[in-house]
C-alpha cells in the first residue's frame, strides 16, 4: 500500500501545478540542438528538483490524463539525477521516451511504472 500512496500523491502534485511545456514534441534541445524531443516536455511550475528547476513530466497524447510512471534519471554530464514524470502517455509514447533517454552515453534512466 505505501506504493499507492507515493502514486496518489505524485498525482495530487501533477494535478494542483501548472504544466508548462517548454519543449513541445519535434523541437530541438536549446543548447545540444541534434537532440529532438519526440514527445511534449515540461515541467511542474512552482516545484523544485535536485536540478532545483521544477519535477520534469513527459506529456503524452491520451486524451485521458493520468500518471502512468517516472523515469528515473543519472547524467553524468550535470551530475545529477532526477525523476522524469510520465502523464497521458500511449505505450509507444512511453517505449519512446525510454528509448531517447537512455540513447546518449551521458544520460541513462529506469522506468518505474504505475501498477
Amino acid at each position: 500500500m505505501q506504493n499507492e500512496a507515493f502514486w496518489k500523491m505524485l498525482t495530487q502534485m501533477v494535478e494542483e501545478s501548472n504544466i508548462v511545456i517548454d519543449r513541445p514534441k519535434h523541437t530541438c534541445h536549446p543548447v545540444m540542438t541534434h537532440i529532438v524531443y519526440p514527445v511534449d516536455y515540461g515541467y511542474l511550475n512552482n516545484t523544485s528538483s535536485s536540478d532545483a528547476e521544477g519535477i520534469d513530466i513527459w506529456v503524452g497524447s491520451e486524451p485521458e490524463k493520468t500518471v502512468q510512471g517516472i523515469l528515473c534519471t543519472v547524467d553524468s554530464w550535470k551530475r545529477d539525477s532526477e525523476i522524469k514524470i510520465l502523464y497521458g502517455c500511449t505505450e509507444a509514447e512511453i517505449q519512446t521516451i525510454y528509448a531517447f533517454t537512455n540513447a546518449r552515453d551521458g544520460m541513462k534512466g529506469i522506468l518505474l511504472r504505475r501498477e
